[in-house]
């Protein structure tokens, strides 16, 4: 693949970007840079086009490094200069991130060390900046007069971008030619932010912000960006945290605070290492902001405007001057669903991780070869029981362990009659059954008392629950799903392949054992309390769901893990030959339409011990690079295709060479097959 992209690259005839990368929609590098060299006004209207081509070649991280004017042609090789920070390149910068958010696979970062917020003088930048993630390919919008890969420019660009920034050896340049549309009129320009006028933009020596800073996005790197343009010595940062979170939407689902700041950090020192950051948790609304003598200016959304005049309220108590508040505006989100934020938002993105899987699945010498277990879990009133039945109608096999702990209470159940030994004959009934209120308040609170009925039941059920994993295993059942409440605090997960969690806000959950149960609000919430909270399941779970919204909208998060109704289950298979000998490939798309996803292999027969490759488009990598989430997926494949003594090898032929049409062969599966294969492979 990389000999047919250098050997692309070398045409002198025009190129379209998907000549570029490898046929289909696949990215090749996972970091690039791209350098901008047309006049601001016209990269204003080109950027989705630009933006579009750079996304089939780059999959993770995309620099952008700004320089209008810039000449790739002529004697003399180009330095790289400072640009002055007007309101026209703030502008730019924004539209940059904002038009980017529509491709989510990709990590924008503009860089602004050649951009100067005080002198309008163009100089010579001397020094190499570290990235910390060094560009494998060098993309610039830069055209030449025939339209083509002519060496001697992408010689200079190589050579330019070394001379700014480290990049990865064995470096490859690419000249984009994007289909640019029609030019747009000038009134579909973004506006300029508030406050902005001609000229440079005003700086200061030490500028504050705040934020949450979760799975930093688009929005974020406009507001921080701002924040960097606008100081000249410091930038003081407040990350919220503890009591601060409590009412964010799917709060448990927040990275933790020292994830959050290295994130952020990795992103302030790429885009301008010369600038201070001092990044410190917030705890109070407030932070250092009303305490900080220093500080000059506030970055501010729309949203948050009114939290910058109550700073500046706080400061002026304090005997402190006022702060310059900068207002940055929201950006839509073109992509938002139904419950989600119209704007770009982290609570956005949480909702897209529901149903997805967070974590590669268990492995354990306990689990079972077949079926693939999943499971469920949940606190009282998540809504564990109505995915369990959602989950069972999709073609999951569904073992109710609540329901065997039932059973294993009942007269002449294992668990019976050591628990009327052990706890007395006043918990039963008069009709021998025992009365689980009564036995319940022997245990609550008292953590030596419910430890002695735990030590009683739950191997029981334990042993009940694999008795009847193995007369699936015996029906054929392929994927089983366990309905269990106390999944983790029995230590049962080394029973599961993966442990799925049901989950609401605690408010949502008292509202609901209230009207369910008929309890006291008190009552409800000393019961939620005796049990882990959604905080602790989530770092125990490997997809989580919610059942906050309408009953489709949790169909919907199920879903992204299973077929979706009318799917054919079409297993696609296309043999590849490549630098390691022969390539073999596997995969199913949940729609139904054809798809491929790769594994490395010398030969056939290496499949089934092969880790997968999930890259998010499905299709070949180079030889050298290591699979995306390695085995993330092939575990799951494993599952169903040593379980169902199906070999893989079957399906494989080899191709007639290198430059040959593959060929793809449909398999119909059974249900369960497709559930499992879907399972692997969410679309």
């Amino acid at each position: 693949m990389l000999l047919e992209l250098t050997l692309c690259c070398h045409r002198r005839n025009p190129l379209p970007c998907s000549c570029v990368s490898v046929p289909g929609t696949m990215s090749v590098f996972r970091s690039g840079l791209l350098v901008l060299t047309a006049p601001l006004s016209a990269l204003s209207l080109r950027l989705v086009p630009i933006l579009a081509s750079a996304s089939r070649i780059v999959e993770d991280t995309l620099y952008i490094h700004l320089q209008p004017g810039l000449s790739l042609t002529g004697s003399s090789q180009p330095g790289s200069t400072y640009v002055p920070a007007t309101p026209e390149v703030y502008s730019l910068i924004n539209k940059l991130y904002a038009d980017a958010d529509t491709h989510s696979h990709l990590d924008v970062r503009v860089l602004l060390t050649n951009i100067r917020n005080q002198s309008l003088t163009q100089q010579s930048l001397s020094s190499v900046q570290n990235l910390s993630h060094p560009p494998e390919v060098i993309l610039t919008d830069f055209q030449t007069s025939d339209g083509g890969q002519y060496n001697p420019v992408k010689q200079r660009l190589e050579r330019y971008a070394t001379s700014c920034y480290s990049c990865r050896p064995n470096l490859i340049s690419v000249l984009l030619y994007p289909d640019y549309e029609p030019m747009m009129d000038q009134s579909e320009l973004p506006p300029w932010e508030p406050g902005l006028d001609g000229g440079a933009l005003r700086s200061y020596s030490d500028v504050v912000v705040g934020g949450t800073f979760d799975r930093l996005h688009n929005a974020h790197k406009i507001l921080l960006s701002a924040c960097c343009l606008l100081a000249e010595n410091r930038l003081l940062v407040g990350v919220s945290d503890k009591d601060l979170l409590e009412n964010k939407t799917l709060k448990e689902l927040i990275q933790p605070y020292e994830q959050r700041v290295e994130k952020l950090c990795e992103f302030l020192v790429d885009v301008k290492p010369s600038l201070r950051y001092d990044i410190v948790p917030l705890v109070d609304p407030y932070g250092p902001s009303i305490t900080d003598p220093d500080l000059e200016c506030i970055v501010v959304s729309e949203e948050t405007r009114k939290g910058g005049v109550a700073v500046n309220k706080k400061r002026l108590e304090n005997g402190l001057s006022e702060l310059a508040l900068h207002e940055i505006l929201l950006v839509k989100d073109l992509r938002h669903g139904e419950n989600e934020e119209e704007k770009i938002s982290s609570s956005s993105i949480r909702q897209r991780l529901l149903g997805t899987l967070l974590q590669p699945p268990q492995k354990g010498p306990a689990q079972p070869s077949r079926p693939y277990v999943i499971g469920l879990t949940g606190g009282t009133g998540s809504g564990k029981s109505s995915i369990a039945r959602h989950l069972e109608r999709l073609g999951a096999f569904l073992i109710d362990v609540d329901k065997l702990g039932h059973e294993a209470y009942a007269p002449g159940g294992p668990a019976y009659e050591q628990v009327a030994e052990e706890f007395g004959e006043d918990i039963l009934n008069e009709d021998g059954t025992i009365n689980r209120k009564i036995l319940g308040a022997k245990v609550f609170g008292n953590q030596e008392r419910l430890k002695c009925l735990t030590d009683i039941v739950w191997p029981v059920i334990a042993k009940m629950t694999k008795r009847q994993l193995n007369e699936a295993a015996d029906q054929g059942k392929v994927v089983c799903v366990l309905d269990v409440a106390v999944l983790l605090e029995a230590g049962w997960t080394d029973m599961v392949h993966e442990v799925w969690m049901a989950s609401v806000p605690e408010k949502e959950a008292l509202r609901r054992i209230v009207a369910r149960d008929g309890l006291s609000e008190e009552a409800a919430r000393n019961r939620l309390q005796s049990q882990l909270s959604n905080a602790q399941r989530v770092k125990q779970s490997h997809v989580v769901l919610c059942t906050l919204w309408e009953p489709e909208a949790t169909q919907k998060q199920v879903r992204a893990q299973g077929p979706p109704a009318g799917d054919p289950g079409v297993l696609a298979v296309l043999p590849r030959t490549g630098q390691q000998g022969r390539r073999g490939a596997v995969g199913v798309h949940p729609s139904g339409r054809d798809a491929s996803l790769t594994c490395p292999a010398a030969s056939a027969e290496d499949l089934d011990t092969t880790w997968l490759d999930r890259s998010p488009a499905w299709a070949t990598r180079r030889a050298s690079d290591k699979p995306l989430l390695a085995g993330l997926c092939s575990d799951r494949v494993r599952a169903l295709f040593r379980s169902s003594g199906t070999g893989l090898t079957q399906y494989l032929v080899p191709t007639a060479g290198s430059d040959a049409e593959p060929e793809i062969f449909r398999v119909p599966l059974p249900m369960e097959e497709r559930w499992l294969l879907a399972l692997s492979f969410p679309g």
